[in-house]
């Protein structure tokens, strides 16, 4: 039996900074596919289907924007039917960037909640194992400006989007991966993306989560 998880997100989830082993989705990708990870339900094996959505520069408009599509051009049958699938979104922080003036962020406040109900109720249409993973904090000394552009990304703004999406998670009973505590400067490759290191953390986060929440089963 496949099962399929599917990782919507960004230039993290992408795996940008980690060229040997492809940032945290694909390190979850080798995993499940691992002899270290062999589960047998009655007679049935059960393989995990890992997809990696991830589009630099994508804010929740955009997801919004490609869900249906990319779903469309991934379901079946089977898939339609398995409540067992994992949809994945990793929110990053392309939603509160901002350009000159610290209120002009790429994705409002209040657009961003309204993004986020959206997201989920469109992914509960084709599974019921729906979460989300937080915003990693940045190295303001690197990220406020990027180096050569006008583009600004701030704690304070991570932080008040990670407090939205946290809060939506609890008040609608959706799964919830905290990142912001995890990483520290030594694990940010240009103050923004993880190095290696700093993949090789999240990947872990979210496997033992995901492992600890029964959403896949050794």
């Amino acid at each position: 039996m496949f099962i399929h998880l599917i990782v919507f997100g960004a230039s993290i989830t992408l795996g940008l900074w980690d060229p040997k082993h492809g940032g945290w989705v694909d390190r979850l990708k080798t995993y499940l596919y691992s002899d270290d990870f062999r589960i047998k339900i009655k007679d049935d094996f059960i393989v995990y289907s890992t997809m990696n959505l991830g589009i630099g520069g994508d804010t929740t408009n955009d997801l919004l924007e490609r869900f249906d599509n990319e779903m469309k051009q991934r379901t079946s049958e089977d898939f339609e039917r398995s409540q067992h699938n994992i949809i994945i979104f990793a929110i990053e922080t392309n939603d509160c960037k901002y350009s000159k003036s610290k209120d002009d962020v790429m994705v409002k406040p209040d657009d961003f909640k309204k993004n986020l109900n959206t997201l989920s109720n469109k992914a509960y249409k084709y599974t019921k194992k729906v979460l989300f993973i937080g915003f990693t904090k940045v190295d303001e000394s690197k990220t406020s400006p990027i180096s050569g552009k006008d583009k600004y990304y701030i704690n304070k703004n991570v932080r008040q989007y990670n407090k939205i999406l946290k809060d939506f998670c609890q008040d609608n009973n959706t799964l919830f991966i905290d990142m912001f505590d995890l990483l520290s400067k030594k694990d940010l490759e240009d103050g923004l993306h993880p190095n290696s290191k700093g993949h090789q953390k999240m990947f872990k986060r979210v496997r033992d989560f995901l492992l600890e929440n029964k959403l896949i089963e050794k």
